[in-house]
């Protein structure tokens, strides 16, 4: 390129930006940010943030290329509960990491690591370990009702099944006498199992998580035989039945901190999320597509969230997978004020894009009078099968449900759902 046509390009690039920038706007809630209008929308701001820098790499690539859709709300705080507040305050000075073992020591109960900086040297560690024991869910994590479905890309929704999650805290317990139940070596007891279809009624299993690196106890119940059988510990990086989902993926990250060999910190942004979802899940009493609103099902390729997005400042943590588990990485997205993940990008073990998950989150009112957060939804879509698994709970999904206790979670409560 001659110096005369350099001069010509860069006046002509100039003239370019200077009309991009004169044409952007401030967006208003409601407006919808789809493949249509996207190129268009990129240099407006919402919030005060441009839109190219409110979109991830991957969310940018769905909207142009997989039907991706978002409409954007104005933000709304988000109020955490108060007796998980006020024990992070009690217990969070006490709380320290130990970079020999990869350990976290001293935690109680609340956020171990509430004041995480870029630039401490063990951030992803210390904001991994936060999301380990203080997801603000309470004692008891009770979705005694929510749905899988399963959709193809090109046939839509192929099938639905209904399954219970049930999590009950043995450590980092909220509102009581004592943190702790037992003998402190474990730290949740849970339930995983199926409801319907008859087919795979009674489906699940048992697992007993641990405070230390010691691998899961796992025991599944078989219906055929009516029996139980214990699992291998790597149950945790396995499918769950037929689903998308690994076990590792419940909620986005579900593995034990010292299972994973490395976390690096991306760093800190703000992008758009689904904090406060605006969608009902599941309408129980309606048919066909309109069962699930938060799912459009309507539009190919049939699996992208329908809600609504609000700018959250989050940290950007990559996870680097051991050498036997499925995937080579996850790059996570957690909300800088409490650990939870709202979205994953998922790598293949050669490296290239798999899977991307996507959480719409909302808060709840717990049965003690409190609040906590939920998934309301939970999108698990892999772009190499073309195929999903979508999480969707029920209105009826409960924090801290009164009168249980954590014999309630148990190998013969699996056993006698099993067979009811």
């Amino acid at each position: 390129m001659t110096t005369m046509q350099n001069k010509i390009w860069l006046a002509l690039l100039a003239s370019s930006m200077l009309f991009s920038v004169a044409q952007a706007a401030e967006l208003q809630p409601g407006t919808v940010i789809n493949a249509g209008n996207l190129e268009t929308r990129l240099n407006d701001t919402f919030e005060g943030h441009k839109i190219s820098d409110l979109l991830t790499e991957r969310q940018t690539y769905l909207i142009a290329n997989e039907g991706l859709s978002i409409t954007i709300k104005a933000p709304t705080p988000i109020e955490l509960g108060n007796d998980y507040v006020a024990a992070t305050k009690q217990y969070s000075s006490q709380a320290t990491y130990n970079a020999d073992t990869r350990m976290m020591e001293g935690w109680v109960a609340g956020i171990p690591f509430p004041n995480v900086t870029a630039e401490d040297p063990h951030a992803a560690e210390k904001l991994i370990w936060n999301h380990h024991v203080a997801q603000p869910t309470k004692n008891f994590q009770d979705y005694s009702q929510f749905a899988y479905l399963f959709i193809d890309d090109e046939q839509g929704l192929e099938r639905t099944q209904e399954w219970v999650l049930q999590r009950y805290y043995m450590k980092g317990r909220l509102g009581e006498d004592t943190a702790e139940q037992g003998d402190g070596n474990i730290l949740w007891k849970q339930l995983l199992y199926a409801t319907y279809p008859n087919d795979i009624r009674g489906l699940g299993l048992h697992t007993i998580r641990y405070d230390s690196p010691k691998l899961d106890d796992s025991w599944a119940y078989i219906k055929s035989v009516r029996r139980t059988r214990r699992l291998s510990g790597g149950t945790w990086m396995d499918p769950i039945g037929g689903t998308d989902q690994l076990n590792d993926d419940i909620e986005i990250f579900n593995a034990h901190p010292t299972w994973y060999p490395e976390y690096k910190l991306v760093g800190k942004r703000t992008i758009l999320v689904v904090a406060n979802s605006q969608s009902v899940a599941w309408q129980p009493d309606a048919s066909g597509k309109a069962t699930f609103p938060i799912v459009d099902l309507a539009n190919g390729p049939y699996w992208n969230p329908a809600d609504q997005w609000e700018p959250r400042e989050v940290w950007v943590i990559e996870a680097i997978a051991p050498p036997e588990h499925p995937y080579s990485k996850k790059v996570m997205y957690m909300d800088v004020q409490f650990p939870r993940f709202y979205m994953a990008d998922v790598y293949d073990r050669r490296g290239e894009f798999w899977k991307w998950m996507n959480y719409n989150l909302r808060t709840i009112e717990t049965e003690d009078g409190d609040r906590g957060i939920v998934s309301n939804a939970g999108f698990t879509i892999d772009y190499q099968r073309r195929h999903a698994t979508i999480f969707v709970l029920a209105p009826n999904a409960r924090l801290n449900t009164q009168g249980v206790n954590s014999d309630s979670i148990s190998l013969r409560t699996l056993q006698r759902e099993a067979v009811r």
